[in-house]
């Protein structure tokens, strides 16, 4: 098993709703730790940025208009497997298929409106932790390389 960061966003969705909480709880209980935090209102570059695969893709304004429309809270989340770990708390995209007991299974609404966001693989992760993060925000003194490397 590989040691690694990935980043989670809870969407503005969640910080509407008051899940935080509950999202981060799910990670922790689950035993990975939150390395760093922050609560910010995206704006529409960094949103561009975040979703850039999806760019030209008829859905892309829609993702950067919601997850700019609210305050959402950006976790580095550190662990063993915790890519792929990390995705199996929230549950598939769509809410409807998610598997019972997943953050988006028991508590998202559509899967326009899914709670959360995690990284998908080590690149999507190293990528995605820059957008959100600078060195100086990691607990601990390491080094933004470090945390995303393992």
């Amino acid at each position: 098993m590989a040691h690694e960061t990935t980043l989670i966003l809870c969407k503005p969705d969640a910080v509407s709703r008051g899940l935080v909480g509950e999202i981060v709880g799910r990670f922790e209980r689950r035993g990975y730790a939150i390395v760093a935090m922050h609560m910010m209102q995206l704006d529409g570059e960094r949103a561009r940025s975040h979703y850039g695969e999806h760019k030209g893709k008829p859905f892309f304004a829609d993702l950067v208009g919601f997850i700019t429309s609210g305050p959402l809270v950006a976790l580095a989340v550190e662990g063993e497997s915790a890519i792929e770990g990390c995705r199996q708390i929230i549950g598939a995209t769509d809410p409807m298929r998610a598997v019972p007991g997943s953050l988006r299974a028991d508590f998202a609404q559509t899967i326009g409106r899914n709670l959360v966001h995690g990284s998908d693989s080590t690149e999507s992760a190293k990528r995605e932790l820059a957008i959100f993060f600078k060195d100086a925000d990691f607990t601990r003194g390491r080094e933004l390389e470090r945390w995303i490397s393992g």
